[in-house]
């Protein structure tokens, strides 16, 4: 039996669809500024995909491009600015920025409450706490518990294994799941025996950056499996995850495709963390 396949881009549609109608209820119109330093390719589509998302929901987007060689101090000054400007409800700093920038430096300098990003260390704290109620949380990890709730409502006393540890993905992801009362385990590219930890998991996160490290061996049968990997075929430049997706949907439960899993869902929720942002910031409730 193939496992059901999550259609995160439906997901993120339908989240996006519900966003687009309360903002004019909300009466806001929502604005994000992002900076981007440099003229990595990857970087810019990102950035354009956020664009047409957010123009396409009723949120007004402003892109800031800076040369390669633009001084810390100069990128600290424009997000002093953002902060102060109060038309302004979300600030996006597009990783990752030029060796010579100091990006943790930078994300600190935003105001926590504009951080839509969720990567401030005051937000990241108050994740790392469990008081989330007024924190903005990750958009990546957020997008991965929605895609794990179409599965399963009740996550408590589940087992969870996270694949990678980054600040980005793997420890907040861990913390996410934590939080709901999930057994979790995170592995790494220290960890002995990868296979042998992830075969006893109900949920799999997989987000080592690795192409297609989880197998069928790693998965146990009806285990919700979650690809958070992003890896180009060198050949055909084609996008492939970390999990082998073809083997592995015939022994999981649930599994996310790559493309069309994680990635809307990341959007998706940067548009959520902004309306809630924006409501908040007009002494709405979310």
């Amino acid at each position: 039996m193939i496992a059901k396949i999550i259609d995160g881009k439906a997901i993120a549609d339908k989240i996006c669809t519900q966003i687009k109608e309360l903002i004019p209820i909300s009466g806001i119109s929502p604005y994000i500024a992002t900076i981007l330093i440099g003229h990595n390719p990857a970087s810019k589509i990102y950035v354009e995909n956020k664009k047409k998302r957010a123009e396409q929901i009723g949120m007004k987007f402003k892109v800031f491009e800076l040369p390669e060689n633009t001084k810390e101090i100069e990128v600290y000054e424009i997000v002093k600015s953002l902060n102060n400007d109060k038309t302004i409800n979300g600030i996006l700093l597009q990783l990752p920025t030029p060796q010579h920038i100091n990006k943790y430096t930078l994300l600190d300098a935003i105001s926590p409450e504009k951080d839509i990003d969720g990567l401030s260390t005051q937000n990241a704290g108050l994740l790392f706490t469990n008081r989330t109620k007024y924190s903005i949380a990750p958009c990546t990890p957020s997008g991965c518990m929605e895609l794990i709730y179409s599965c399963e409502k009740n996550l408590s006393g589940k087992h969870a294994v996270v694949i990678g540890r980054s600040n980005l993905v793997g420890s907040p992801m861990a913390q996410m799941l934590l939080n709901k009362n999930c057994t979790v385990t995170i592995v790494h590219s220290k960890t002995k025996n990868i296979a042998k930890e992830c075969c006893r998991a109900d949920i799999i996160i997989a987000a080592a950056g690795v192409k297609n490290l989880v197998q069928p061996n790693f998965v146990k049968k009806d285990a919700i499996v979650i690809d958070v990997g992003i890896n180009r075929e060198n050949s055909t430049q084609k996008l492939t995850g970390d999990v082998n997706f073809n083997a592995v949907k015939h022994v999981a439960g649930a599994i996310t495709p790559v493309p069309g899993g994680v990635g809307p869902m990341t959007v998706a929720m940067l548009m959520k963390n902004t309306f809630i942002a924006s409501l908040r910031q007009n002494g709405l409730k979310n």
